[in-house]
């Protein structure tokens, strides 16, 4: 049975860089260590990886560790539990898997819609091919662009009540072009 004044003289040997003190330390500790990783993350293969990773960081910093009457295993877990922690929050941050985002919906039209509105947009392009030269483009300007009536006005060079006469007949036409 390994006493806490043992595992704080195996602790100050590993911060002199004692070899075999570290490999007592791994027997004596390994275990409860592994088991706060196991708890926190749930994954063997994990808490395998954090487990290495913590007797590194001990290996690493056990020189500042300082007996303070405190037991040297609560320094121990605090280590490993930060750790997993750490462990614990990349793995969230990450990658999600595929089954929990399978009915992630498009944005964009169904196919169906879209087949429909290319459709309609054909037959809305061949409506405007029909009407007069210069119509079909104050048309788009009005509707499509959002030009005013004095702008269209003064852009193909008619009054403005012409304007607005090439409008109503042209949307009349488009209208009965579109129902047949």
């Amino acid at each position: 049975m390994t006493t806490r004044n043992d595992v704080e003289n195996m602790i100050a040997r590993v911060g002199l860089g004692d070899r075999a003190a570290f490999s007592s330390l791994y027997d004596a500790t390994s275990a409860k260590l592994f088991g706060v990783c196991l708890r926190i993350l749930n994954d063997r293969a994990e808490a395998e990886d954090v487990l290495q990773e913590a007797f590194v960081r001990i290996w690493q910093k056990a020189g500042t560790y300082a007996a303070n009457g405190y037991s040297p295993m609560t320094w121990l877990i605090t280590l490993t539990r930060n750790l997993a922690i750490d462990k614990l929050r990349a793995r969230k941050a990450g990658s999600v898997d595929i089954d929990e985002v399978y009915d992630l919906a498009d944005s964009g039209p169904t196919p169906e819609a879209a087949a429909v509105a290319s459709s309609e947009k054909g037959q809305i392009d061949g409506c405007l091919n029909e009407l007069e030269p210069g119509r079909a483009g104050a048309v788009r300007d009005a509707y499509l662009e959002g030009y005013s009536y004095n702008e269209l006005a003064a852009k193909y060079g008619v009054p403005l009540n012409t304007m607005r006469t090439w409008l109503r007949r042209s949307l009349a036409k488009l209208k009965d072009c579109l129902t047949r």
